[in-house]
């Protein structure tokens, strides 16, 4: 693992991921999630779905940037992740962190310019790749970050909203230890590759939560 992973990975990277609870707001609002059992089943659910599309993206803009330089097809690969995030509301939260993230890792290593001048407000995944390439991280490395960040940004904010034992929680993620690398192997870099795991009821949570009066998280 590159040392790299560990600044990207960490919620106190100042890009913006402590605002968003990856549908977990929405899920405990809704009744779904009540406590440790079925934040469980949330989180690996969550993990195998949209975690494994941006496990697979964030390892395809790693290779990408690693093989094409400046001619990396970043529009292309905008609109796979566009085509994998059916909703509105996901679309722009993840363009959120990903103009977020692209922002603070241009300021941290060089490199980004080439992304930045395509598409300037990029899927979370491909800024992610992106960035674990200009510091020198491998399309692997860049997988494992955007999969644990799939569930440790929900199991943060549940913690925050049900509050939790941050222990146990803590818990319930190292219990996905290895489906977290399972998942990452599986990411192969390449866009004819890319699975397309959906997750209906993640896509309902996020319109319900965009168009809630009230809300704690941006998403």
């Amino acid at each position: 693992m590159h040392p790299a992973l560990l600044l990207l990975a960490d919620s106190r990277l100042p890009a913006g991921g402590h605002a968003h609870s990856g549908g977990a707001e929405a899920a405990i609002a809704s009744g779904h999630v009540t406590g440790l059992p079925s934040l469980a089943a949330f989180l690996r659910g969550r993990l195998h779905t949209t975690g494994r599309v941006s496990a697979a993206l964030a390892a395809t803009a790693c290779t990408l940037a690693q093989r094409s330089g400046p001619s990396a097809p970043w529009r292309d690969l905008q609109a796979e992740a566009d085509a994998r995030t059916t909703s509105p509301a996901l679309r722009r939260a993840s363009c959120r962190q990903g103009k977020l993230l692209l922002h603070v890792a241009r300021r941290l290593w060089p490199g980004l310019d080439a992304l930045a001048a395509a598409v300037p407000e990029p899927h979370h995944p491909l800024a992610l790749g992106a960035a674990a390439h200009a510091a020198g991280a491998a399309p692997g490395d860049a997988a494992l970050a955007a999969a644990y960040h799939s569930v440790t940004g929900p199991a943060t904010a549940a913690v925050r909203l049900l509050g939790l034992d941050p222990v146990e929680v803590h818990r319930l993620l190292a219990g996905l230890t290895g489906d977290l690398a399972r998942i990452a192997g599986q990411a192969h870099g390449s866009p004819e590759s890319l699975p397309a795991c959906s997750a209906p009821a993640l896509d309902l949570l996020a319109e319900q939560h965009a168009r809630a009066d009230l809300r704690l998280f941006v998403s």
